[in-house]
């Protein structure tokens, strides 16, 4: 088991929900923590919110302007000198059904779900390879695993995330770069609200699965502690993270089961 303590962890997705518990909980156990996000003021809210302020440095960041990935990293990098784990958490979230949702729409779940962090990732790669160790944390979903109703661009920006970093865990296993997969299930976070309908606006509505769900804290918890486990992929959440083994073992009754589940 390899202490999180002491450690440089740059978190996206910082300014609320799971990235913001990640912020705190890192700090607590004694990591440096770069956070990033679109809004600073949300960063230096976040910032202020930690035991060690000291130990936290604000980098904004948008995962849609993959152009300014490069100085954000030369940035990262030099605030504590190094990097040893990208927590890649930032993304949006989908509450639309296929036939209604155009192309533009769809383009933007994987843009910002999957290019943006692919994009980082493979940015801040020769790093983690020049000094020979290194963690991607990736927050996947269960859906990451199999498709739900009004989520079927998402759906596919997270099974696309398994697939490209899987990969990467195997090309870079003799430079010490690991990759940990998590799949969150209902999460109490604003995840919902700010999931993007057909129009490709906010739906600003909490889900009643999200609302009931795990709290960000206790998932943060979690994260953190198969980290430093290394560990490959986990799974995070209550019942709903058996839909993952009745798709694999009966996959016709998890079909049967997923079209009529209460999904919102």
């Amino acid at each position: 088991m390899t202490s999180i303590s002491g450690k440089v962890c740059w978190v996206t997705g910082a300014s609320s929900g799971i990235g913001e518990a990640l912020c705190i909980g890192l700090n607590k156990k004694g990591a440096k923590v770069i956070i990033s996000a679109r809004r600073k003021d949300e960063l230096e809210r976040v910032k202020q919110a930690c035991p060690s302020p000291e130990q936290i440095y604000v980098l904004p960041l948008d995962l849609g302007a993959i152009d300014t990935f490069p100085a954000k990293v030369e940035e990262a990098v030099n605030a504590f000198g190094s990097v040893y784990a990208l927590f890649n958490n930032g993304g949006i979230s989908q509450r639309s059904l296929a036939w209604e949702t155009p192309l533009d729409v769809d383009r933007k779940l994987m843009e910002i779900n999957f290019f943006g962090t692919v994009a980082l990732s493979k940015a801040l790669l020769p790093h983690f390879m020049a000094q020979q160790k290194g963690h991607y944390l990736v927050v996947s979903s269960l859906v990451g695993k199999f498709g739900s109703p009004l989520r079927s661009s998402y759906a596919a920006s997270k099974h696309a995330l398994h697939g490209f970093f899987d990969s990467l865990r195997a090309e870079h296993h003799l430079d010490n770069i690991k990759v940990t997969i998590v799949c969150p299930g209902f999460i109490k976070t604003q995840v919902s609200v700010n999931a993007l309908n057909a129009k490709g606006e906010k739906q600003n509505i909490m889900d009643n699965a999200q609302a009931n769900g795990m709290s960000a804290e206790e998932c943060a918890r979690q994260i953190i502690r198969a980290v430093e486990k290394e560990k490959e992929e986990v799974n995070i959440g209550g019942k709903e993270t058996m839909g993952i083994y009745v798709k694999r073992f009966i996959p016709s009754l998890f079909s049967r089961i997923i079209r009529k589940a209460k999904v919102t």
